[in-house]
């Protein structure tokens, strides 16, 4: 439905790079961005964020790398991986990784827009995230997230948007497919799985 296409636009208008990073991140690893952004425009508030940051699950690794080769410049002063922990997103699992950037480099008063941030997390680690959001939310934040996880949508202030062939429209979790097949899987997987297996 183009929900990772329509948060990049998002992201880009609102001035992020394409393949995700803070405000001031400005690379490009690969151009193949859409130019959607130049066709939507952004309803903003009177109160700039102050913080804001991009992660796209399918570029990470490209913005992990930039980090990586601005920390190999020669300069005074700290680090850029010093805000995300303090260690090579690199030399961590992905899931670390991602998890590092959520828990440090997430500051408050900002602007966060997530696509499929539960690609590299662990249920439980999932339920870590929801944690750290609201916090964040309870600091003047706000999150626009693209997800295929029920408990990432489980958030009790979260306004969920379901894109279809028909459009978008606002849905509450129990309506959603996502929670609909995880619900009929744990339900009865026998019987799911036998219909998927059944020669």
């Amino acid at each position: 439905m183009g929900k990772s296409t329509l948060l990049e636009a998002i992201a880009i208008a609102a001035g992020f790079n394409a393949e995700g990073g803070s405000f001031n991140f400005q690379f490009s690893t690969f151009d193949s961005h859409s130019v959607l952004d130049q066709y939507i425009r952004l309803i903003k508030g009177i109160k700039k964020p102050k913080d804001g940051f991009f992660l796209r699950a399918e570029t990470f690794y490209n913005v992990a790398s930039n980090i990586e080769n601005l920390d190999s410049e020669p300069k005074a002063g700290p680090k850029v991986k010093d805000s995300f922990g303090g260690a090579s997103l690199h030399e961590q699992s992905h899931g670390e990784s991602f998890f590092s950037t959520f828990s440090h480099r997430f500051r408050g008063n900002g602007l966060y827009i997530l696509d499929e941030p539960e690609a590299a997390l662990s249920p439980l680690r999932q339920m870590s995230l929801l944690s750290i959001i609201h916090e964040l939310v309870t600091k003047d934040s706000q999150f626009i997230i693209a997800t295929h996880s029920p408990i990432m949508m489980a958030y009790p202030q979260s306004r969920i948007y379901e894109l279809s062939e028909k459009g978008a429209k606002v849905v509450n979790l129990e309506e959603t497919n996502h929670y609909s097949l995880m619900k009929q899987f744990f339900s009865d997987r026998n019987r799911l799985i036998h219909h998927l297996l059944k020669e």
